[in-house]
């Protein structure tokens, strides 16, 4: 079917009409995230939100910051749990720890790590602040009986950057 001009100019009319009321619609319903970027402060409430959502997604999971994750593995209190991929888990990780990536969490719970005493402090991070597997891990083995477990949410970036000992050993 060919189109005449007059036809494909409608077409065009309707197209930009429907993008014209999406982008209304989207500025509409997003409206406060527009003003808050247009400020400067869009990723302030994003982080603000972010943590609002984990503190009812992952309710009583205990979270640590950099220095007490240091700490703790300083007094070698904890088994620490890489919950990275296991290609980033080989590349680098705290040293000592011991992976237990996202695609194995299914046969967790039929794993080695079932017979361990499940009142052993176990430390779970992934790979940045931003990232929840850490906590989805916690949350977990905390289902699955472990009582001591906790989730350093600032990740592996936060633990290499401030030059804590990492290894590719595994």
């Amino acid at each position: 079917m060919v189109m005449t001009r007059v036809t494909w100019r409608r077409e065009l009319a309707w197209a930009i009409g429907f993008l014209g009321l999406a982008v209304i619609l989207g500025f509409m319903f997003h409206w406060p995230l527009v003003q808050a970027s247009l400020r400067g402060n869009l990723t302030a409430l994003l982080d603000q939100k972010r943590q609002e959502r984990r503190e009812v997604q992952f309710q009583g999971v205990r979270t640590l910051d950099l220095a007490q994750a240091y700490q703790i593995w300083q007094e070698k209190r904890a088994i620490f749990m890489d919950a990275r991929k296991a290609e980033e888990y080989q590349e680098l990780h705290v040293q000592g720890a011991v992976n237990v990536s996202p695609e194995t969490w299914t046969e967790l719970l039929s794993s080695e790590l079932m017979k361990m005493d499940r009142t052993q402090e176990l430390v779970v991070y992934c790979s940045q602040e931003s990232c929840d597997d850490a906590l989805k891990l916690a949350k977990k083995l905390r289902a699955a009986g472990f009582a001591r477990v906790m989730a350093f949410t600032g990740g592996f970036r936060a633990w290499d950057e401030a030059g804590y000992p990492a290894d590719t050993s595994r």
